[in-house]
Formats: structure tokens, C-alpha cells, sequence
């Protein structure tokens, strides 16, 4: 857990969001180091790729170390105009996965976009739905914002499960190279009036956001 003075300089650290099942908490070196190991033992059948970047190919202890980087690069470049906060979402005490909002200028266009993963043995228990109901209920209760975004390859059948199980809209899909081949990936929207009419819930609590607003150029 992040210190009291490290909170107060830097508040997105002591971001909560929280329901009945799981708890989102922003990432710290702790719980980086969690999620580094976590990923270390397995992410997804090594002969598929869910990631444009295919970060989790990389052996142990090169993956830890690069997680770590990642996760301490997101807060260090973080500004108003740009910023990707980042959660581990936690379970009866457990570090289960990740999960992210990420947007530029958010303060004029109001859209964010979400994107997670759960190790393997989580997989499979609606977390995953839990968590992104979850990290919607950030960006539109907290945010207020217009619109939200996701993407998922057309071979992750358990991404793209979730988002239609909450009826995001699919636009568009996507070209993205990955592990140097072309791969498709299939892009959705959902709009803030889907989002109050049939996923919005009153049983999730959102704590330490008015002093983080500034930073997320609200």
C-alpha cells in the first residue's frame, strides 16, 4: 500500500473502486510486484496471443523486471492530457489481474478506453465481466464521461464474450500486427446512455477520486 505522504503528493495512488466481489486498487511497487509474478505464471496457452504487443513472451525474469518497468513508466508519464491508470483488481486478499483506463484528451473528448487481463487460474468465474463493469462504473459515474471504447482480436473469445454480454456496440474492426503477422481485431463502443439504462449498478463504490480529478484533466 502506497504511504500516507506518497497519496497525498501523487492521489491517483489511493484510488479505490469496489464491489460486492472485487476490489480495484491503483498500482503500486507492491502490488506491481504481484502482478509480475502473476503473469510470470501464465497469462494465456502460449500458442496464442491476446496482446498487439506480445510483452508476455518474453521468460522469467525478464517478463517481472519489464511488467515492473511498464507499470512505473504509465505513472511517470502520466499527465492531464494523457494518462493510463492502471488497477490490480483483488479477490479475497488475492491479486487475480489487471485492469485499465486509458485516454487523451479526455477533458475535451470525454472517451476512455479499457483493456485487462486475469492469470490463468482466475480465468473462467465472470471476474473478468465483474472487473469491466467495475472500471466502467470509474469512468462513467466518476468521470463523467461520453463514451468508452475496447478491442479485442478476433481469436479471444473470452474478451470479446464479456463485451458483448454488456451490449457495446462494434464498429469498425482493426488491423494490428502480432508476433509479426496480421491480425484482426474487433473494436466496440458503448455510449453513455447504454451505460445508464443497462449497465450502471448502485452496489459499487468509488473512494479516492475528487483529489485525483485534476489529473485526469476533469
Amino acid at each position: 500500500m502506497a504511504s500516507p505522504l506518497a497519496t497525498t503528493i501523487w492521489p491517483v495512488l489511493g484510488l479505490r473502486v469496489t464491489t460486492p466481489r472485487l476490489e480495484l486498487r491503483t498500482i503500486d511497487e507492491e502490488l506491481g510486484a504481484e502482478l509480475a509474478e502473476l503473469a510470470a505464471g501464465g497469462i494465456h496457452d502460449p500458442a496464442t496471443m491476446p496482446f498487439a504487443m506480445a510483452w508476455s513472451d518474453v521468460p522469467p525474469p525478464q517478463l517481472q523486471r519489464n511488467t515492473l518497468q511498464y507499470y512505473w513508466r504509465t505513472l511517470a508519464e502520466w499527465t492531464p492530457v494523457a494518462w493510463t491508470c492502471q488497477f490490480a483488481t483483488i479477490v479475497d486478499g488475492l491479486v487475480v489481474g489487471t485492469t485499465a483506463l486509458f485516454a487523451k484528451d479526455f477533458g475535451v473528448l470525454r472517451t476512455f478506453e479499457t483493456g485487462s487481463w486475469l492469470g490463468k487460474a482466475h480465468q473462467g468465474r465472470g471476474i473478468g465481466a465483474e472487473m469491466r463493469v467495475a472500471t466502467l462504473q470509474l469512468g462513467f459515474a466518476g468521470l463523467v464521461a461520453l463514451t468508452a471504447t475496447t478491442g479485442a482480436f478476433v481469436d479471444n473469445p473470452r474478451s470479446l464474450g464479456v463485451t458483448r454480454k454488456l451490449g457495446y456496440r462494434e464498429v469498425e474492426p482493426e488491423a494490428k500486427v502480432r508476433r509479426g503477422e496480421r491480425g484482426i481485431v474487433r473494436k466496440f463502443v458503448m455510449d453513455r446512455e447504454h451505460w445508464e439504462a443497462h449497465v450502471r449498478r448502485d452496489d459499487i463504490t468509488i473512494a479516492g477520486l475528487d483529489p485525483c480529478l485534476e489529473l485526469f484533466g476533469v
